[in-house]
C-alpha cells in the first residue's frame, strides 16, 4: 500500500460549499503562493458553472500534507451530471460527505452518497456552514444517521468521523467548541481515516480511464487511476478496448497532478491518478495495461437516460445571421465530440437527415449542452423534451422521479393541487420548527410531470418554493397527464414590433418580447391566457392623420417583458413548437410557420 496517498472525493449537494472547501484545502496547502491572485471556486473552470454556481463536470486536484499527497475529486451535486459522479468515485478511496447545517442532507447529496456506499468507500461527514443563524447541526446529525441507515450503510460505514467546518473562512473542528482556526483537523481526518490506495506495484499495469481532456500539442489525453504495477513515460501499453479488442501505443508525456496544473513526471506508481498522452482513438471505461500480458478492469456501468429531445436545424427565417454553424453536419460534429467525454448522453438519428434525437439524464443536462453549443456559436432548433419508456413483460413503464419541494406553509395547499395534477404522490410532509415557517414536502412524481412544472411552481410561490428532483426507478404507465394548459400568442407577419401593436396585446397575456424587436410569421411572441393559439399582427403601426388626436401626446405604457430564458423556453413549448437557440437570441417558433398550413390545437382534455 502506498502510504503517502489518499484518494478523496468529496460529495455534497448544489451550493453546500463544496468548491469553497477546496479552495480553503488549496489555500492552506501551500499550493498557491502568498501573492498569487487566485479567484473564489477555482475549480469551477467552467463559465457556465461560475455564473450558475453549480459544478458540473468532475474535476481533480492535489494537494500535500506533510509528505502526503491528498487527490482531491471535486464531483457534480446534481443527479443529471450522474455519469461524471459514477465515473469519479472510482478513482477514490474514501468520500467527504459534505452537508449544510440549516438544509441537512437533499436529493442530490442522497443519489451520490448512495452510489459511494455501494461502492464500498468510507465517508467522513463535514457539516459545513456553521456561521449561519439558523444552524442546526445536531438535527442535522441524526438525518444523516437516518440518511445512511436508510441507504443500507454497513456497519463500519456507520461509524463515520464528524467535523464542523466553515468552508468560506478555511476553519474545520471536530466539536463545535474546538478553538481551531485552520483546515488541520480535515487534513488530519483524512490522513487518519481514508484508507491508501491498495494494489500490487509489481503486478501486471492496470488502468482505468474515467475522464477525457485535450492538449493542442499532444491530442487526446486520457486521465486514471493506476490500480496495479507502475507506469513509465516511453512504455509500450496495451488499450483494451469496450468491445474486448486491444491495440498496442506508446505513451509519449505522462502526467501527475499537483494544485490545479499538470506536471510532467517519467513515472508513476499504483495509487496514482495520471493523465497520459499518445493514445489516440482511447475512450472513458477503457484500460490502459501491460502489452505482454494485457489485463482488463470491470467497466464503469452508467445509468440509462431518461429523458430525450430532438435537436435539428434551424430552418427558421433569421437563421445564419448570428451563428457560425448552422448545416446538420456541423450539429452532427459537435454531438460526437460530446459523446467522447460525456458518458451519460446518447444520439440517435432522428426522422429525418437534418435531425437528431438525444438522450440524457434530465432537462438540465440536455439544458447545459445546448447553452454550451450556442456560446460557441451553434445554431439549432430543439423539440419539447420527452421521457424515455421501456417495456417490461408486455407492460408499458416511465421513468419516476423523488421530488422534494421546500416551500413556505402558506403554499402547502397550492403545491399540493398542482402536484397532484400531474399524478405526483405526496409520500412525506416535514416542519421545521423554525421561524418563517418552512415545510419539506415529498412526491413520488412520474419523470414527464415536471416538465413545465418549476416555472409554474414559481409564480404560484411568488418565487420562494426551492425543487429538488431524483431519479426513482421505473413504474407502470400513471396515465394521460395535462399538458400546458394555455396557448400561445404567434406574430401573423414578419416586421418589427411597436409599442401601439403591443398595447393591444399584452391584455390577451404575457408577452416574450418588447418594442423594436424583429418577428417572423410563425414566430411565437407570448403566452394567450386562453387554450387556443391566437394569430395576432405585432407589428401594426398607429395610422398618421393631419388632425391631432386629443390623447396623441399621451404615451403608451407596456408592462414589462422578461425575456425567456432558454431552460423556461424548453419547459414552455408544446409539441408543435421548437424552441430557436442562436448565438444571441432564444425565441420560440411553430413548427409549421403557414397560419393557413398550422392544424388547429385542441381543446385540452379531448
Amino acid at each position: 500500500m502506498k502510504q503517502s496517498i489518499r484518494n478523496i472525493a468529496i460529495i455534497a449537494h448544489v451550493d453546500h460549499g463544496k468548491t469553497t472547501l477546496v479552495d480553503g484545502m488549496l489555500r492552506q496547502s501551500g499550493i498557491f503562493k502568498a501573492n498569487q491572485e487566485v479567484v473564489e471556486r477555482v475549480m469551477d473552470s467552467n463559465e457556465l458553472e461560475r455564473e450558475r454556481g453549480i459544478t458540473i463536470l468532475a474535476k481533480n486536484t492535489a494537494v500535500f500534507y506533510g509528505d502526503v499527497k491528498i487527490n482531491i475529486v471535486d464531483t457534480p451535486g446534481h443527479s443529471d451530471f450522474g455519469g461524471e459522479v459514477e465515473r469519479a468515485l472510482k478513482l477514490v478511496d474514501g468520500v467527504l460527505l459534505l452537508v449544510d447545517s440549516s438544509e441537512g442532507p437533499l436529493p442530490q447529496t442522497r443519489y451520490v452518497l448512495r452510489k459511494a456506499l455501494e461502492a464500498g468507500l468510507p465517508p467522513i461527514v463535514v457539516i459545513n456552514k456553521i456561521d449561519r443563524s439558523d444552524a442546526r447541526p445536531q438535527e442535522v446529525i441524526n438525518e444523516i444517521y437516518d440518511l445512511f441507515i436508510d441507504l443500507d450503510a454497513t456497519e463500519q460505514q456507520l461509524e463515520f468521523p464528524i467535523l464542523y467546518a466553515n468552508a468560506r473562512d478555511g476553519v474545520a473542528k471536530t466539536s463545535l467548541d474546538d478553538p481551531s482556526e485552520n483546515l488541520k483537523p480535515l487534513f488530519e481526518a483524512i490522513l487518519k481515516h481514508i484508507p491508501p490506495p491498495g494494489g500490487d506495484p509489481a503486478d501486471v499495469l492496470q488502468l482505468l480511464v474515467v475522464n477525457l481532456d485535450y492538449s493542442d500539442y499532444h491530442g487526446r489525453l486520457a486521465i486514471g487511476r493506476i490500480f496495479s504495477g507502475a507506469l513509465n513515460r516511453g512504455d509500450e501499453v496495451a488499450i483494451v478496448k469496450l468491445n474486448g479488442t486491444t491495440e498496442t501505443t506508446r505513451i509519449t508525456k505522462l502526467y501527475s497532478f499537483e494544485g490545479l496544473n499538470r506536471i510532467d513526471t517519467d513515472h508513476a506508481e499504483t495509487g496514482e491518478i495520471v493523465a497520459i498522452a499518445g493514445v489516440e482513438g482511447i475512450t472513458i471505461g477503457e484500460t490502459v495495461t501491460s502489452a505482454e500480458t494485457p489485463r482488463a478492469l470491470v467497466h464503469v456501468p452508467v445509468d440509462e437516460p431518461t429523458i430525450s429531445m430532438v435537436f435539428t436545424v434551424n430552418t427558421s427565417p433569421f437563421s445564419g445571421r448570428e451563428g457560425a454553424y448552422v448545416t446538420s453536419r456541423h450539429v452532427r460534429e459537435r454531438l460526437d465530440k460530446e459523446l467522447l467525454t460525456n458518458v451519460a448522453l446518447r444520439v440517435e438519428d432522428g426522422g429525418n437527415t437534418d435531425s437528431f434525437k438525444v438522450l440524457g439524464r434530465g432537462e438540465l443536462q440536455l439544458a447545459i449542452l445546448i447553452e454550451t453549443m450556442r456560446r460557441e456559436g451553434y445554431e439549432l432548433a430543439v423539440g419539447k423534451p420527452e421521457i424515455v419508456t421501456r417495456e417490461v413483460n408486455g407492460k408499458l413503464q416511465e421513468p419516476m422521479e423523488l421530488l422534494i419541494i421546500d416551500c413556505p406553509a402558506e403554499f402547502v395547499g397550492v403545491l399540493m393541487q398542482k402536484v397532484g395534477t400531474r399524478k405526483g404522490v405526496n409520500t412525506k410532509m416535514v416542519g421545521h420548527g423554525t421561524t418563517g415557517g418552512r415545510v419539506r414536502l415529498e412526491f413520488v412524481i412520474p419523470s414527464r410531470g415536471l416538465i413545465g412544472l418549476r416555472g409554474e411552481m414559481l409564480r404560484d410561490t411568488r418565487g420562494t418554493a426551492v425543487a429538488n428532483t431524483l431519479f426513482d426507478g421505473y413504474s407502470d404507465w400513471q396515465g394521460d397527464i395535462p399538458s400546458r394548459l394555455t396557448g400561445s400568442l404567434i406574430a401573423d407577419r414578419p416586421g418589427r414590433t411597436t409599442a401601439y401593436a403591443l398595447y393591444n396585446l399584452q391584455e390577451r397575456g404575457e408577452l416574450f418580447v418588447g418594442p423594436g424587436i424583429n418577428v417572423y410569421e410563425g414566430m411565437v411572441i407570448g403566452e394567450n391566457a386562453r387554450w387556443d393559439d391566437m394569430d395576432v399582427n405585432a407589428v401594426k403601426e398607429k395610422k398618421q392623420t393631419n388632425m391631432r388626436a386629443s390623447t396623441a401626446d399621451e404615451a403608451i405604457r407596456l408592462v414589462p417583458v422578461k425575456p425567456i430564458s432558454l431552460e423556461q423556453a424548453m419547459e414552455f413549448i408544446a409539441e408543435d413548437e421548437y424552441v430557436e437557440v442562436t448565438p444571441q437570441s432564444i425565441r420560440v417558433r411553430k413548427k409549421v410557420l403557414e397560419a393557413n398550413k398550422r392544424p388547429r390545437r385542441s381543446r385540452p382534455g379531448e
